[in-house]
């Protein structure tokens, strides 16, 4: 490491973005480091198992999806630790943590059971409030995948899994939120799950 203090400055506004979309450009400005050095800093990250980044999906239709891609970090305590946040955890840091340990379980599984053979995360360039947080492809086929913290079921919430219904070979989209009822199902076909439930599904390769 020729940049000791630059990497130390970069590694909590990484850690800021656990879970959201990252802009190198601005990562950079914000650690006053060169933007190469930011990619190389990234690159570190992900060749020591610490952080993976997930892709955005650009598919070849006339909706443009945005570029950039998502970063989460391997493990939510690690993220709260270099923030130095040890406290109890504000409902702010919630989604993104509960997101991001989720991502780690798909990823687990996609090594052990084929889960899939790539993830990326959908979000049309039109709308910036619109996203689902995993688009999951096996073998052609699509599986849309979104995580809310909240114990609530709001249908704001299924935004993103309403926009995304029109992607071809779409078989399956799945709320996964933090509360208990489960196992319910939109008039449009969106199934809503608890945390329990995904698990079960996980262990039991049930998902797709």
């Amino acid at each position: 490491m020729r940049n000791l203090p630059g990497f130390s400055r970069f590694l909590p506004i990484a850690a800021l973005f656990h879970g959201q979309t990252i802009n190198a450009t601005s990562l950079a400005r914000d650690a006053g480091v060169a933007r190469t050095t930011v990619l190389g800093y990234l690159d570190i990250l992900e060749q020591t198992y610490l952080a993976f980044r997930v892709s955005a999906y650009e598919a070849k239709r006339r909706v443009r999806e945005r570029k950039h891609p998502k970063l989460y970090w391997i493990d939510p305590g690690l993220v709260r630790t270099i923030k130095r946040q040890l406290g109890p955890v504000t409902q702010e840091e919630a989604g993104p943590l509960l997101e991001g340990w989720i991502a780690v379980l798909l990823r687990a599984y996609a090594h052990v059971r084929e889960l899939y053979d790539e993830i990326y995360v959908w979000a049309p360039a039109e709308s910036k409030q619109t996203e689902v947080d995993f688009l999951l492809e096996r073998q052609g086929a699509f599986l849309a995948l979104e995580v809310k913290a909240s114990p609530k079921m709001h249908s704001s919430a299924l935004r993103g899994l309403r926009a995304i219904a029109p992607l071809p070979k779409l078989q399956r989209r799945i709320l996964v939120y933090q509360g208990v009822e489960t196992n319910l199902r939109t008039d449009d076909g969106i199934e809503i799950w608890n945390v329990a439930t995904l698990l079960e599904n996980l262990a039991a390769d049930t998902l797709w």
